[in-house]
């Protein structure tokens, strides 16, 4: 007798084009409009801060004009640093490094189709974005802290719909799981059924094998754990301390320690890429659809940590100068 379902089928209903097999229509895909939704969401979020006076110096209020371009530069510094990292980081094929004009080719290089710019890091977003908004603040005179905290408060909400549109693409799932929730993405790595784990995995899902050769098995949908987590959870935390904030670049900084700590965590439930596997492991041919350690580390559990690092260093250097700025101011009053 069959045992309960213990998973979810990815939806077939869902494809990565928004209209599938119409002409031209079917190069808008979900995961570029989803683009949309996290920066026009991002830019709701900042003219909020503005009306609330986050970005204004004694010399001069922001406007939303001010808003629109300083956003509008993070998102073209943004987007560089993603597609660069991603190719040069992440793909070990080696073409890039070769034939680095094709960084930015939309078209396959083979079949010529239309393909977009297919390959995003997150960690190269936030390093572009970062020199966006450095550049920006330079240009403008504007007090660069200051504006990282209001940017660093908008991000996670806008971040939530990034990973949606991977959920909608059905990529970047996580390893193999028996929870309930588990989903069987289509594109998953199947397993050959003739494996005792297999079979028993296969059981304490409750799908039937049927004589199958391969088995698709369930997964983490780790994509929506990211965009609960990193996205609305991040987002809420920091928007509770906007108004508590002790100093210009806490924010910064918490964003960046709380990112990484979420994302270091997450990634245990995130399946690796397969052409890179992990980078620190504690057995080296440990399989990457499987947690057997938490000592196996992948390459954005290493970014993660120097983000964690850099942003608890980045509060505690700001902490100290801003208590020192006050002492003196104290010192000065007296």
């Amino acid at each position: 007798m069959a045992s309960c379902l213990l998973y979810i089928n990815y939806p077939s209903w869902i494809h990565p084009e928004i209209f599938p097999g119409i002409p031209f229509l079917s190069l808008l895909r979900w995961y570029g409009l989803m683009y949309i939704f996290a920066f026009a969401t991002a830019y709701g979020v900042l003219r909020r801060e503005r009306r609330e006076g986050m970005l204004d110096t004694p010399e001069k209020k922001a406007s939303d004009d001010d808003i629109f371009s300083f956003l509008a530069c993070g998102i073209v510094f943004l987007l560089i640093g993603a597609r660069i990292f991603s190719t040069l980081v992440y793909d070990t094929s080696g073409l890039y490094w070769k034939k680095p004009w094709l960084i930015f080719w939309p078209f396959d290089t083979v079949t010529k189709r239309f393909t977009g710019l297919a390959g995003m890091s997150y960690h190269g977003g936030f390093i572009g974005g970062l020199a966006g908004m450095i550049l920006w603040c330079r240009l403008h005179k504007k007090p660069f802290f200051k504006w990282a905290d209001a940017l660093c408060v908008a991000i996670p909400l806008g971040y939530t719909f990034g990973r949606i549109g991977n959920f909608l693409n059905g990529e970047l799932y996580g390893r193999i799981t028996t929870v309930p929730w588990g989903v069987i993405f289509p594109r998953a790595e199947r397993f050959s059924a003739s494996l005792e784990w297999v079979q028993e995995f296969a059981s304490s899902a409750g799908i039937s094998l049927d004589g199958s050769k391969l088995v698709n098995l369930p997964r983490h949908p780790s994509q929506l754990y990211e965009s609960l987590f990193e996205g609305i959870f991040l987002f809420a935390v920091l928007w509770s301390l906007r108004k508590k904030k002790p100093f210009d670049g806490f924010l910064a900084g918490c964003y960046t320690t709380g990112y990484g700590i979420v994302r270091f965590f997450i990634e245990y439930f995130r399946e690796p890429d397969a052409d890179i596997g992990y980078r620190i492991a504690k057995d080296t041919s440990a399989a990457i659809y499987t947690n057997s350690s938490l000592l196996n580390i992948s390459t954005g559990q290493i970014l993660c940590f120097l983000m964690i690092a850099g942003g608890i260093s980045l509060t505690a250097v700001l902490a100290v100068l801003n208590r020192k700025r006050n002492d003196t101011a104290g010192t000065s009053l007296q």
